[in-house]
C-alpha cells in the first residue's frame, strides 16, 4: 500500500508539476507579450520624443524669427518717430514762414494803399497845378 500511495502521490506531484509547467509557460508567454508591448511603447515614446525635439527646435527657430522681426519693428518705429519729429519741425517752420509771409503781404498791402493815396494826392496836386497853369495862362492873356 505504501507503494500505491507513493505512486498516487507521485502522480499528483507529476500533475502538479505539469500544471506548474503550463502556468510557467503561460506566464512566460504573457511576459513575452508584455515585453513586446513594452518595446513597442518605448519605440512610440521615442518617436514622440524625437517629434517633440523637432517641434521644440522649430519653435525655437520661430521664436528667433519673431524676435528678429520685433527688433526690426522697434528700429522701424524709432525711425518713424524720428521722421515724425522732423516733419513736425518742418511743419512748425512752415507755420512761422506762413506767418512771416502773411505779415509781409500785409505790409505790402499797406504800402500799396499808401502808394494809392499818394498817387491820388499827386493826381489831385497835378490837377491843381493844371488849374493854376490854366489860370496863369488866362491871366497872362
Amino acid at each position: 500500500m505504501a507503494n500505491h500511495q507513493d505512486s498516487e502521490e507521485l502522480i499528483i506531484a507529476k500533475r502538479e508539476i505539469e500544471f506548474q509547467k503550463v502556468e510557467i509557460e503561460t506566464l512566460t508567454n504573457e511576459l513575452i507579450i508584455i515585453k513586446k508591448d513594452f518595446i513597442f511603447q518605448n519605440g512610440e515614446k521615442q518617436k514622440r520624443a524625437e517629434e517633440l525635439i523637432l517641434a521644440n527646435k522649430e519653435l525655437a527657430f520661430q521664436n528667433d524669427e519673431k524676435q528678429n522681426r520685433a527688433e526690426e519693428l522697434i528700429l522701424a518705429n524709432k525711425e518713424l518717430a524720428f521722421q515724425n519729429d522732423e516733419k513736425q519741425i518742418r511743419a512748425d517752420e512752415l507755420v512761422l514762414a506762413n506767418k512771416e509771409l502773411a505779415f509781409q503781404n500785409n505790409e505790402k498791402q499797406n504800402r500799396a494803399d499808401e502808394l494809392n493815396l499818394a498817387n491820388k494826392e499827386l493826381a489831385f496836386q497835378n490837377d491843381e497845378k493844371q488849374n493854376r497853369a490854366d489860370e496863369l495862362i488866362l491871366a497872362n492873356e
